[in-house]
């Protein structure tokens, strides 16, 4: 159990990334094809100002991914990046490119200086989500093997699955941003760009829902071991999750309720990687178990340890974060609804969950190095889950009441 944490951890890490990064991407482009003129002018501004509170932080979950996977399966980490280093590469560009086109638009001196950093921003935004994607195809379909660039360094990634599974990530990523645009242009009562971003989101939705379905075939003939692992045992369920949350997204938008929309369809292209993960466990790489690949025990115990005692840090102020973003906290015409988002947490004793917190780490921690039994570091697990949710009680309710009181004085004056 504990060879196989770090990797859920990593999948986590990987649909966090699909489902929050994959979004600010599609903006990207929404952006390209909104074409000229002031209207088009107001859909980037909107993709443009959705993104600006956030797409820092989304980028956080690729250097968790590769952190943790680089630490706790050196072996197969080393592999990965040295065949498929071409792909990752361009990734890495696209996401260099994309980040200072971002930080240089608000600099820009002339219309169309403007543009040219628009048209790199939104290229950036296309490329890096294809090559992404392109590498978890060569993977899926094994051709990656065991060893220092082993494998070939062009078919590799550019093969019929590979090149599908890259194009998939494209669609999913305008869908989804299409699906959270309509979601903030309806919070905004912007019934304009509520309408645009609605047909976008209801056209990309059905387009990425065929892309899928014809993948099925292209996976069939180029791959038949993947295809019958897709449709079989666990993985079976988590293709037909993605389908059935898929058609409920597009009822959902359809019927203009945004908000659920917009969790409808991040479950709808996170359950395509857990169905990816569950059709090849427990093989990462071609004769290479997990528990083959995992790290010594004393490197996989302080990993767990790590993530979930930064766990205690960082998602508090993430859940601040998106909770003042999906209040309008942001824009200072909403203030009201964003302390009204405020209200309503649970009440908790801090003193009492930090008292809990701490003890939850220190018999985490003990049971995880100490005790060789694998009941105790099933429960050494468990103690260092609670402390996360404990510490994360603890935290939030405060931060959020200290943010609130200020507001409230400042519209009392």
């Amino acid at each position: 159990m504990l060879e196989a944490l770090p990797l859920v951890f990593v999948l986590a890490g990987a649909v966090l990334y699909t489902v929050l990064a994959g979004a600010d991407f599609g903006a990207g482009f929404w952006q390209l094809s909104a074409g000229r003129g002031p209207h088009a002018e107001r859909i980037r501004e909107h993709a443009h100002n959705s993104m600006a509170p956030v797409w820092e932080a989304n980028h956080v979950w690729l250097i968790f991914v590769l952190t943790v996977f680089w630490t706790a399966y050196p072996r197969a980490f080393g592999s990965i990046a040295s065949t498929l280093a071409l792909p990752l590469f361009i990734a890495a560009l696209g996401i260099i490119f994309r980040g200072a086109a971002y930080a240089l638009r608000a600099g820009a001196s002339s219309p169309r200086e403007s543009g040219l950093i628009d048209t790199i921003f939104s290229l950036s935004s296309i490329l890096t989500p294809f090559a992404l994607g392109a590498a978890i195809g060569g993977i899926a379909t094994d051709r990656v093997p065991v060893g220092n660039a082993t494998g070939h360094l062009i078919s590799s990634w550019l093969n019929p699955t590979s090149v599908f599974i890259g194009v998939l990530a494209v669609s999913n990523a305008a869908y989804l941003a299409a699906v959270y645009l309509a979601a903030d242009a309806a919070r905004l009562d912007d019934r304009a760009l509520e309408r645009e971003f609605r047909l976008r989101a209801l056209g990309a939705g059905v387009i990425a829902g065929a892309i899928a379905l014809a993948g099925f075939a292209v996976v069939h003939g180029n791959d038949y071991k993947l295809f019958h692992s897709l449709l079989t045992g666990d993985a079976l369920g988590a293709v037909v999750v993605s389908i059935g949350t898929g058609v409920a997204a597009l009822a959902l938008v359809y019927r203009r309720r945004f908000e659920a929309a917009r969790y409808a369809a991040a479950v709808a292209v996170a359950a395509i990687i857990v169905g990816w993960a569950l059709a090849r466990w427990p093989t990462i790489l071609p004769g290479l178990s997990v528990d083959q690949a995992a790290a010594g025990h004393d490197t996989l115990v302080w990993v767990v340890v790590a993530v979930l005692g930064g766990g205690a840090i960082l998602f508090p102020s993430l859940g601040l974060l998106f909770r003042l973003q999906l209040a309008g906290r942001f824009r200072p015409a909403e203030t009201g609804a964003a302390e009204r988002a405020g209200e309503g947490l649970p009440a908790h004793e801090p003193r009492l969950l930090v008292r809990f917190a701490i003890a939850c780490l220190i018999a985490g921690i003990g049971l995880l190095n100490v005790a060789d039994a694998r009941w105790a570091h099933t429960v050494g697990i468990l103690c260092l889950f609670a402390f996360i949710v404990s510490a994360f009680l603890a935290i939030i309710p405060a931060a959020l009441g200290e943010e609130a009181v200020p507001a409230r004085r400042s519209n009392s004056r």
